[in-house]
């Protein structure tokens, strides 16, 4: 236990250096949720709001640099560590829950997501939590029965579902167990479960009433990014996604986990690894098949890995396979490594192929300077803009970040009559707002995979949507903002004046 808690207490030291020394800005994903955090709400356009409450204690208490906004990132994951500690304890012996942590921790994905905030975080603990309350649930069949595994199980599943609805994964989950382990199903007659997962739909149950109250943006938006409706079967996709595993859980691991599955299918396994197995292969395939049939982030099936990572581990402690978990920690070290000096090296880096690795989160701080500049010109020419506004959600989050000190507010363009983001939903452009107005017009992305991902500046079409709206739209001029050591950001900048509505 004392070596347990040293190792994670390195690894947490290591992150949160790797975290003072960061040199990227914030992701706009990220400059987004911070500022989510500073109107607190029980829901957002894209998320439930469990992201920026916790990014709204961690700035609270230590400040709204990058650092604390990212801040935690690093000590969830250590928790969700310990928790894995606590369920391979359960479900197999000390050992096992000591080794599975450390796995856990050192996981490429979790090096790299201990770098950022995202929902996927408090995503896992909660995940890792609900396992515990279910295991518990399973084995507490006594006379004298124990309410704390439902109200671990119910917490775990209202907070996770506030953090992200791919906690709902659960219920196929458990499903697929009592499926395939009928002396379990004793479970359904258990009134604990029952509560548990009333606690669950009662936390989420203003979340629920949010979106009721805002047209379910966060379900529609949920929906939209699935994007079905193709006709097209999408094999490349699938494979892409499903590769892509390789890289999230390490190729030693996720090989690992393969062979155990056709193992399962072919001869069997104990139960406890086959009740970890029902926790990874209805999401990890659910989501194989949504890159079959559209498109899939290497990242959605993340919360496979919590129960994967337990039964890989016991499964190469029982065979006395230690030298590939030695092979694959000592990778993902290495991993570790590269990520914390590569992103302290951001900006200056050049790799052969795919050029500067955190490029897309390089540059931001610029453009919200460009911007200021701006501004701050025409205050003291004695016409000062009456507001910034953007047509996307990207700059619109990255400028009300790097902006923050400034006055002059920003709004978001809203193009279509339904917002298609949280800025466009709460803060859009309205008939009466002070003019003139600047535009800040991220026209052009050199560099990495799109050229441009709009059309160049001063292009009449690329402007009809401004021009149909207002009487007169005057070029300040154009800033290209170097963003990494191969790539750069050219934004138009225009004063915009005369609103006549859409």
């Amino acid at each position: 236990m004392l070596l347990l808690a040293l190792a994670l207490g390195a690894l947490l030291a290591v992150r949160l250096t790797a975290l003072r020394l960061n040199a990227t800005d914030l992701f706009f994903d990220e400059a987004q949720y911070w500022f989510w955090s500073t109107e607190p709400a029980f829901g957002y356009y894209s998320k439930p709001p469990l992201i920026a409450w916790l990014i709204g204690l961690s700035t609270k208490i230590c400040g709204v640099s990058e650092l604390c906004i990212r801040l935690p990132a690093p000590l969830l994951h250590t928790a969700t560590a310990a928790a894995l500690y606590v369920l391979g304890r359960r479900l197999y012996d000390q050992t096992t829950g000591i080794l599975t942590a450390l796995v856990y921790a050192t996981l490429p994905a979790v090096s790299l997501s201990s770098g950022i905030i995202s929902t996927d975080v408090p995503l896992l603990l909660c995940w890792a939590l609900a396992l515990i309350g279910y295991a518990a649930l399973l084995q507490d069949k006594g006379e004298k029965r124990s309410w704390w595994p439902a109200l671990l199980l119910g917490g775990a599943i209202g907070a996770g579902l506030n953090a992200k609805y791919a906690m709902a994964w659960i219920v196929p989950c458990v499903a697929l167990h009592l499926v395939i382990e009928p002396r379990h199903r004793t479970i359904l007659r258990d009134i604990r479960l029952w509560a548990a997962l009333a606690i669950g739909v009662a936390l989420i149950g203003p979340n629920l009433a949010w979106n009721l109250s805002n047209s379910f943006a966060t379900f529609s938006h949920t929906a939209d990014n699935a994007k079905w409706g193709g006709s097209l079967i999408h094999l490349d996709k699938a494979a892409e996604f499903f590769g892509a595993q390789f890289g999230v859980f390490g190729p030693i691991l996720f090989a690992g986990l393969l062979i155990i599955t056709w193992r399962a299918w072919k001869v069997g396994v104990p139960e406890s690894d086959r009740l970890l197995l029902a926790f990874v292969w209805p999401v990890l395939g659910a989501i194989t098949l949504q890159a079959l049939l559209s498109r899939a982030h290497a990242n959605w099936a993340a919360v496979s890995y919590v129960a994967a990572s337990l039964l890989v581990t016991s499964t190469l402690l029982r065979e006395g396979s230690l030298k590939w978990m030695k092979a694959s920690m000592g990778l993902h070290l290495a991993v570790l490594v590269l990520i914390s000096v590569g992103s302290a090296a951001a900006g200056r880096l050049a790799l052969p192929g795919i050029g500067d690795p955190f490029a897309r989160t390089i540059g931001w701080r610029e453009v919200a300077s460009a911007a200021m500049a701006e501004i701050e010109r025409a205050r003291l020419a004695g016409k000062p803009y009456g507001a910034v506004i953007t047509g996307d959600r990207a700059v619109s989050a990255e400028l009300l970040y790097y902006m923050r000190g400034e006055p002059t507010p920003v709004l978001a363009w809203r193009a279509k009559p339904k917002p298609q983001d949280h800025f466009e939903l709460t803060r859009p452009y309205r008939q009466g707002s002070p003019e003139p107005v600047l535009l800040v017009d991220l026209t052009c992305d050199i560099g990495g995979k799109p050229a441009c991902f709009a059309a160049t500046a001063g292009n009449p079409t690329h402007l009809q949507r401004f021009t149909d709206s207002f009487a007169g739209i005057a070029p300040v001029g154009d800033r290209l903002i170097k963003a990494g050591s191969t790539r750069a950001r050219r934004i138009s900048l225009y004063a915009l004046t005369g609103y006549r509505g859409k």
